[in-house]
């Protein structure tokens, strides 16, 4: 196999509005589906999961109801983002004890209303506490949508998949090494991460962008960076210690890793009429992008280079990457995004992710993406940037192929999914 303005409203008054009143109690023949999802804010890639998967549900099960059960750290900011493009969603949080009660009325009334827990894509089976507590104390089925299997982040997960009703893992290396450690279940296969289908928008916030920073539409690329390791411990609300060892690596890998990239940059804007757009997919990179791509280009190049020195969220992000002509970078799910929404990107990738880069393989893209710790695929990015930047009709063409087989599995994962209510 070829492989994100809105009012803002607060939590807790969308909490209340949401799970109160008779509508939430009363049994209904459509599918309940309690969506376990929504694993952080500080990176708009794993916010972009679950309206991805949300999208997804309302177009191929229209008259499923899902209830989101949200970690503890969605924000209120978050949470008004995903109800301007889902105004009914309901959205619960906590845990169940060890006793199977939940730890608050909000989401035991959802575990009891629900009849299916889906957990959304990941870079693992991010829940599978959640998971394992709520197919012991209920007895209901569950099923796994686009994950990574088989990463550091990933535990002795072999005996909870194998009890799911179906596992898609969003890159081939994941369904290979689930496979081979002995994982069955009745559906296994390739499925494509969820933030695939994200389609939120903020397209004022987007055009005011773009107009304040001398962008215009299609007239630029975005390019993104990071470090081998997210440096959490800049993020003052993770509240962590900064890890040596992680930050001593990163230190010794930063210029290896943005020499291409950089180099890139540095010939889009000599060799074509682009300008580049530094943005960010988590709130790390502004930092990250400013110190090793944007102070280091030569003086003729910076003019038309622009950095985005604060954090954004997933609607407005996907906003102005519809508006480019194509991503590039050290990043995912920004290219995710993208390719789900027919602009060319290319990916690089280094070991210290997951396998996810893989997919792109999985989708026939193969051709965009470069090892970074492999030194003749690195000194190709430039090339392949360029290329990209050269031709927008070729790499929009090649997109859409790459999009038209990701819809189709799209297609087929969600019947999948209908058929546990049949």
């Amino acid at each position: 196999m070829k492989r994100r303005t809105f009012l803002q409203s607060t939590l807790a008054a969308t909490l209340a509005s949401t799970l109160t009143g008779p509508a939430f109690a009363a049994q209904s023949k459509r599918p309940r589906i309690l969506l376990r999802s929504s694993w952080q804010v500080v990176n708009i890639g794993d916010i972009a999961h679950t309206p991805g998967v949300l999208a997804l549900i309302e177009k191929h099960l229209p008259d499923a109801e899902v209830i989101l059960w949200a970690s503890g750290d969605l924000t209120e900011e978050v949470a008004a983002m995903e109800h301007g493009r889902f105004p009914k969603l309901k959205i619960v949080k906590g845990s169940i004890r060890s006793d199977g009660t939940a730890s608050n009325a909000n989401l035991q009334d959802a575990i009891t209303w629900s009849e299916f827990l889906l957990h959304g894509s990941g870079p693992s089976l991010v829940a599978a506490r959640d998971v394992a507590a709520y197919i012991k104390h209920t007895g209901k089925p569950f099923g796994v949508y686009g994950i990574t299997h088989g990463s550091f982040l990933s535990g002795d997960d072999k005996e909870l998949l194998s009890k799911a009703k179906f596992v898609f893992f969003r890159d081939s290396v994941s369904l290979a090494l689930a496979k081979e450690q002995g994982v069955n279940c009745p559906v296994m296969e390739f499925g494509p991460d969820g933030a695939f289908a994200c389609d939120l928008r903020d397209d004022a916030a987007a055009t005011a962008f773009l107009e304040a920073n001398g962008l215009e539409e299609g007239k630029f690329l975005c390019c993104q960076s990071r470090l081998r390791y997210t440096p959490y411990w800049t993020i003052p609300s993770k509240k962590r210690d900064i890890d040596p060892k992680r930050h001593a690596h990163n230190e010794a890998m930063k210029e290896r890793d943005h020499a291409p990239i950089r180099e890139a940059i540095i010939r889009v804007v000599r060799e074509t009429d682009l300008k580049v757009l530094l943005c960010p997919e988590d709130m790390t990179q502004m930092k990250v992008g400013k110190e090793n791509l944007y102070d280091k280009l030569p003086a003729d190049v910076k003019p038309r280079v622009v950095w985005r020195e604060n954090f954004w969220l997933t609607d407005e992000a996907l906003s102005v990457y519809v508006r480019s002509a194509g991503l590039f970078g050290s990043e995912m799910h920004s290219p995710i995004m993208a390719v789900g929404n027919g602009i060319p990107a290319i990916v690089c990738r280094f070991a210290e992710q997951t396998s996810k880069g893989f997919m792109w393989q999985d989708i026939g893209l193969g051709d965009w993406l470069f090892d970074l710790d492999d030194e003749v695929q690195s000194a190709k990015i430039p090339d392949a940037v360029v290329a990209m930047a050269s031709d927008f009709g070729a790499a929009k063409a090649k997109t859409e192929a790459a999009r038209q087989f990701v819809q189709k599995r799209q297609r087929e994962t969600m019947q999948v999914l209908a058929h546990q209510f049949t």
